[in-house]
């Protein structure tokens, strides 16, 4: 087994979080690394132990906190521990309860970590096209708020994702973001005959700042290029594989 790699943004120093890939973990064929999705098909020994190596690499004796996510803009707020095996049906989740890892699965989305500091309030978001339209980062400011957080302190770093370069999307898809707000059209560059290069890493970022989140940080980071540091299920889908696996972005207090 590799050692885990941890990925961590400037803008939340201070607080215990990473952004962690494939690298290190105890699965192998296709999910080599640390593949920490239940339903990705993968042996599920394996993806358990992951879950508990992922959360001591980053906060060392906190229990995992995660969601079922359904690509909504759905927050959760946790006041205290989950028991085992029970997952919201979500896409962000907030604390203020040290001692808890929030944890949020991608595998080509963009994960969001959050922090304000002074109220000692942290949350974590899965933010892909569909979340991220509907405002899954809004919700997370929002929830952050409700127990006692100023979004003029919450700081945010969005995490490693697909790339523009590597996100082609379908002139239908275009006008669903254009809809909404057509200044949009600034996130997608010309492709081959309709279609389109989407930047969903820039859209994460422009939600925040409009959302009044004064420091954010993006790492830039491509899921999809990079296959010996990330799962990415957009290039499994392109190979013909059967699964992925998920990687894992954590952080609390």
């Amino acid at each position: 087994m590799n050692q885990i790699e941890v990925i961590r943004a400037r803008a939340l120093d201070g607080v215990a979080h990473g952004f962690l890939g494939r690298r290190g973990g105890l699965s192998s064929g296709i999910y080599a690394g640390l593949n920490v999705g239940i339903g990705s098909g993968d042996d599920i020994a394996a993806v358990t132990r992951n879950r508990v190596l992922a959360a001591e690499a980053v906060l060392p004796g906190a229990p995992l906190q995660t969601v079922y996510q359904i690509h909504s803009a759905e927050a959760v707020t946790i006041l205290a521990p989950l028991e085992d095996g029970v997952r919201p049906r979500a896409d962000a989740l907030v604390t203020n309860l040290p001692g808890l890892a929030l944890g949020i699965l991608t595998a080509d989305c963009a994960p969001v970590l959050f922090a304000d500091v002074a109220a000692g309030i942290v949350g974590a978001a899965h933010a892909g096209w569909k979340g991220a339209l509907g405002g899954v980062t809004d919700a997370t400011i929002l929830a952050m708020e409700a127990i006692g957080a100023d979004r003029s302190r919450i700081v945010a770093a969005v995490g490693p994702c697909i790339a523009r370069a590597s996100y082609e999307v379908d002139s239908g898809f275009l006008r669903r973001f254009c809809e909404d707000d057509p200044a949009n059209e600034r996130f997608f560059a010309d492709g081959k005959a309709d279609h389109h290069q989407f930047d969903l890493e820039s859209y994460v970022v422009a939600r925040l700042a409009t959302a009044g989140i004064g420091r954010i940080e993006a790492l830039g980071l491509d899921t999809y290029a990079d296959e010996d540091r990330f799962f990415s299920f957009r290039r499994a889908t392109h190979r013909g594989e059967a699964a992925y696996g998920r990687q894992i972005s954590i952080i609390g207090l």
